[in-house]
């Protein structure tokens, strides 16, 4: 049998924009990703959850080329983090569009709004609460606007909620609209906020797959009394 062909650079390549047919060429974020992980080549490798290996090639193309490296730290905290948890798909998008909907121009901050409401409310679905009781990241983004916020609360009430598709389109769109408004956005440094964003993203993601602590450790007889 031939032996494998090992893909691993002999040095990392420097972080750059764009897909990248091979390491020779340059890598973006979720390539170098695809090398830690011991996957083949690839910017969409199976080590990380499909729409947070969106927000991470996003970013790492909208960020400036001076200021890319500095999301190299950030690589290894993708791999593995991976779920077939919608949950995750719902905070990704709410973190995204609760970021950007602050800073974002008047044209987007309509889309975040109707995104970031819309997203609550998902997730107050998944999350066993009430709709009406939002996160305070979206209290908090959609006081940032409240013109915005007022027109997309009376649209989301003539319109309803779609949950169908959510997973496919909404949620993937309110990531790119959310990174676009941030680029785009009058601010000193929008590589901050990207990377802010990304690094945000990822402890949200985390603690959607990691179950919380407890201090609490079942016996058998309160396993029993609870059957």
């Amino acid at each position: 049998m031939p032996e494998p062909v090992d893909q691993t650079p002999d040095m990392l390549p420097i972080l750059s924009s764009g897909r990248h047919r091979n390491p020779r060429k340059g890598a973006c974020f979720m390539e170098m990703a695809s090398v830690l992980a011991g996957e083949k080549w690839s910017d969409h490798p199976k080590c990380t959850q499909p729409l947070l290996g969106d927000l991470a090639r996003w970013v790492n193309d909208c960020t400036s080329d001076d200021q890319r490296s500095r999301l190299a730290v950030l690589i290894p905290d993708v791999v593995g983090l991976a779920s077939d948890d919608p949950r995750m798909d719902a905070r990704i998008a709410l973190r995204c569009a609760a970021t950007a909907l602050p800073v974002a121009d008047e044209a987007r901050q309509r889309i975040l709004a109707v995104s970031l409401i819309t997203t609550d409310s998902v997730l107050a679905g998944l999350d066993g609460r009430l709709t009406g009781d939002r996160e305070p990241i979206t209290v908090a983004a959609l006081a940032s606007a409240p013109k915005a916020a007022d027109w997309a609360s009376a649209f989301v009430r003539r319109n309803g909620i779609s949950v169908r598709g959510f997973r496919r389109h909404a949620a993937p769109t309110a990531v790119q609209v959310s990174v676009c408004a941030i680029t785009e956005a009058c601010v000193s440094d929008p590589d901050a906020i990207l990377r802010g964003l990304l690094t945000d993203v990822i402890a949200d993601c985390r603690a959607v797959v990691t179950p919380p602590a407890t201090d609490h450790v079942p016996t058998r007889e309160s396993v029993d009394s609870s059957m």
